[in-house]
């Protein structure tokens, strides 16, 4: 499965179908929606008479994870999106509850039927990745789409290698964290504006690329506008050095989340996690870095 380095997540997007247009013109030609996010209708008018260029995700939720309701759900997209196939149908993450064998086959079974081309999950840690790639007996699970940044790396604890050995594709979600301020709170001495400085790329261009120089890793960052679609796009084509790398690894402070940080997030209804979120910005600086 080849993928263009740079695409566009479409999570919480509500800027409407013409700065995604912009974004596939500058060559982002990869858009990331699912069932969920209730953006597929934006992202098949964006697509509108390029479709035969564009590379398009989306994912299924997991309480769709039953055959039949699986199958449903992928009409339902297919119908939003206005197409008689995507390229890539993910898991959106694990549902413990009903077999993998079941949702795996099902996933085969909308490859065969020419609805799917490739499939992939999302939020999948080591052992699920595993246990879903033991249930594929026809095709090949292509990726795993999972939280990955500069100052987030838990992935770097098995999961990253472990895509690389076995050639399964990471598409990196939220790149750029929960905005550049998170990441400057992270960056004591500046190195991002100073190599920003030096390479003459924006600090979201050098945070993405950090990201598009691990092997097998492609990010799909979210613009709210045009402005910052476009920026994004500019993080694609180019990378930083190798001293540079070492720059920001030895600088940035990062941090690896456990199980514990997931069951929060996991437990917290979304209103509450916006004014989580919100309440964030009134901490101060040492506090948020702890807490982003």
């Amino acid at each position: 499965m080849l993928l263009p380095e740079v695409g566009m997540g479409t999570w919480d997007y509500s800027a409407g179908p013409l700065p995604l247009r912009k974004g596939l013109e500058a060559g982002a030609l990869y858009i990331d929606t699912a069932e969920s996010y209730g953006t597929e209708q934006v992202v098949g008018k964006a697509i509108r008479g390029m479709r035969e260029r564009v590379f398009i995700a989306t994912k299924v939720s997991p309480e769709n994870f039953r055959a039949a309701d699986l199958k449903k759900a992928l009409d339902r997209s297919l119908t939003r999106l206005g197409l008689d196939f995507v390229d890539l149908l993910q898991l959106h993450e694990p549902n413990l509850s009903i077999p993998i064998t079941e949702t795996v086959g099902a996933l085969e079974d909308s490859v065969d039927a020419g609805k799917v081309r490739f499939f992939g999950v999302s939020n999948f840690s080591l052992l699920q990745l595993q246990e879903a790639q033991k249930a594929a007996s026809k095709h090949p699970i292509v990726s795993n789409q999972v939280r990955y940044n500069i100052i987030d790396r838990t992935i770097e604890k098995g999961l990253l290698q472990y895509c690389q050995t076995t050639g399964v594709t990471v598409i990196a979600y939220s790149p750029l964290g929960r905005g550049l301020g998170r990441i400057r709170d992270c960056d004591p001495i500046g190195i991002i504006e100073s190599l920003s400085r030096t390479t003459g790329r924006s600090p979201a261009q050098i945070v993405i690329n950090w990201c598009l120089c691990k092997d097998g890793v492609v990010a799909i960052p979210k613009g709210s506008s045009e402005h910052e679609i476009l920026d994004n796009c500019g993080a694609s084509g180019w990378r930083l050095t190798v001293e540079q790398i070492r720059q920001l690894d030895a600088n940035i402070r990062y941090r690896y989340r456990t199980r514990f940080d997931a069951l929060v997030r996991k437990a917290l209804p979304g209103p509450l996690q916006a004014f989580a979120r919100r309440s964030l910005e009134h901490l101060p600086k040492w506090l948020r870095r702890r807490l982003t």
